[in-house]
């Protein structure tokens, strides 16, 4: 018999929004590991908030909606806001009941603002690096640094003399004018972007086209690939080794002589000192280019299998950075300033960190 197709409003609802969530639902599982995080976290936000005054969304919620935009690619607040009107799914994740408000896009990028201030993003990611070292996931002795560039929030056009910042005449568009740039010298030492000033100009290759950028760079961990330490900066020719050495002194100390991988873009006299001077042995792929015809990474460190093993676990820190970038909207940054940029990043990492511990966890044994 053919089903009618009569549209009739159904005023109430007998089905909560907990049996409509599937139980194998690969949301489920994160929740159970986020929640206690974000109770561990509870000091550290009732230090950001006022005794009294008007209640504020709530940071637990806040931070969940915040994991929602990265896991699921949604490109703006404003249409992560419309997304928790309808999705049921996303409501329950974030802890909102079917009939709660949705928050105003502006009055939650105000909320998210103050967990700048608070460093909530670094806390977060510490006690997602501790879960997995809890659950004996991480690798305390051999790892993994490399950098990456992020393409920042402004526009060449932004991109203007630090001596005289005014945008030159046009008579055209005024909100968007057409600039020619042919012949006209720049670069990071008199230019400045008027947008995001912390930004600088850079390239990837040396035949590549020039865009405004940060270098951002990790330190993994070579047993799983978990990332254990983010840092962000003005890209620079010593910026990603800089990044490195820096990563490596915030690692706890230990006795034990430690490794660490990385390409060929490392193999400086430099670096390799700063690294064995922290301890570490640089287990760095040699750079045998046509005009150096000697690496600084020599046969002592060549001729052990254990370089051969992180030559070849140094290529997990590579999914990474595919992954903030494809899913977690990292490819080109929606953040202006250093600093909220390495807000963003460190918690898309985390994110990162909380996808594989999730397949970590659900592939051991009991």
């Amino acid at each position: 018999m053919r089903g009618s197709d009569e549209r009739q409003a159904i005023l109430f609802s007998y089905r909560s929004i907990e049996d409509r969530i599937p139980t194998d639902h690969p949301l489920r599982a994160l929740r159970r590991l986020v929640d206690p995080l974000l109770v561990a976290l509870s000091p550290r936000f009732q230090a950001l908030y006022a005794a009294s005054g008007r209640p504020s969304i709530p940071p637990e919620q806040l931070l969940r909606a915040l994991l929602l935009q990265v896991l699921y690619t949604i490109r703006s607040e404003r249409q992560l806001m419309e997304q928790l009107d309808y999705n049921l799914l996303y409501r329950w994740f974030v802890g909102l009941t079917p009939d709660d408000a949705v928050w105003v896009p502006t009055v939650f990028t105000k909320n998210r603002d103050r967990l700048l201030g608070g460093d909530i993003a670094e806390a977060f990611f510490q006690q997602v690096r501790a879960l997995a070292d809890q659950q004996q996931l991480l690798s305390p002795d051999h790892f993994t640094v490399d950098g990456t560039l992020l393409e920042a929030w402004a526009s060449h056009k932004s991109f203007r003399p630090i001596a005289d910042p005014t945008p030159p005449p046009s008579d055209d568009d005024p909100s968007n004018p057409s600039i020619n740039f042919r012949g006209e010298k720049r670069s990071n030492a008199t230019h400045r972007s008027v947008t995001d000033p912390d930004a600088r100009l850079v390239r990837k290759t040396h035949h590549g086209a020039a865009f405004l950028g940060y270098q951002a760079s990790v330190l993994t961990e070579n047993r799983h690939g978990l990332i254990v330490q983010t840092d962000v900066r003005a890209p620079g020719y010593h910026a990603e080794r800089d990044a490195a050495l820096a990563m490596l002194t915030r690692l706890p100390p230990r006795r034990r002589r430690r490794t660490l991988g990385a390409d060929k873009g490392y193999d400086t006299p430099a670096f390799i000192a700063g690294v064995r001077a922290l301890g570490c042995t640089p287990h760095v792929s040699p750079n045998r280019h046509r005009y150096r015809r000697r690496s600084t990474v020599d046969g002592r460190t060549t001729r052990h299998p254990g370089y051969a093993v992180s030559q070849r676990k140094r290529k997990l820190v590579e999914e990474g950075f595919g992954w903030q970038k494809c899913v977690g909207l990292l490819r080109k940054l929606h953040h202006r300033g250093r600093e909220k940029v390495a807000w963003v990043f460190a918690f898309t990492s985390a994110a990162y960190n909380l996808v594989r511990l999730r397949t970590l966890l659900a592939a051991a044994p009991p």
